[in-house]
């Protein structure tokens, strides 16, 4: 697996101050996607356990609040794998920190049925993210003023609980539990 970047320091990709990495290779080619150069699977650097550690002393410091995927495309078969081992690493050692994951599939009608590649690797990458937002980015439905996406059809999934409830929880953000 490739990555085109590491953001040490986040705040637009999820609550709080995160690390995001950026991974290489995606199939959707979305039209007005904001990092085409990420959708060949060679564009980057090659992921290592030396960057695994590198991400893993971001993700260390009390004011970090989690790890958020991004692309390119995290849920191709081809990076799946290649993020198991970091995803493992960090609810082993850092277990307080949140996963969130950006993908372009969407989580009922692609990932649970199994459309993505080895379904027990898929499976278990699933079993480490706290919120999924899932859905091509439309650019017709591009909207600035929501939180965390970047298009209307995007959706912000709380993975524990719909894998609980066998049936999509949306995430809810503190904002609007408080009514604000």
């Amino acid at each position: 697996m490739n990555y085109a970047a590491i953001k040490p320091v986040d705040i637009a990709n999820g609550p709080g101050v995160r690390v995001s990495l950026f991974v290489s290779g995606c199939t959707h080619h979305c039209k007005g996607c904001f990092q085409p150069e990420t959708w060949n699977f060679d564009y980057g650097q090659p992921f290592t356990p030396q960057t695994q550690e590198e991400i893993l002393g971001y993700l260390a410091p009390d004011y970090v609040q989690g790890l958020t995927l991004l692309g390119g495309e995290p849920m191709e078969p081809q990076n799946q794998a290649g993020l198991l081992p970091l995803l493992r690493a960090v609810k082993t050692r850092l277990p307080e920190k949140s996963i969130w994951c950006f993908t372009g599939y969407t989580l009922d009608k692609d990932i649970l049925p199994g459309k993505l590649g080895d379904r027990a690797v898929t499976q278990e990458l699933l079993s480490y993210l706290d919120v999924l937002v899932d859905g091509e980015f439309v650019e017709a439905l591009k909207n600035l003023s929501l939180r965390f996406r970047g298009s209307s059809n995007q959706r912000l999934i709380d993975v524990p609980k719909t894998l609980a409830a066998g049936e999509i929880v949306l995430w809810q953000d503190w904002q609007t539990e408080k009514g604000k």
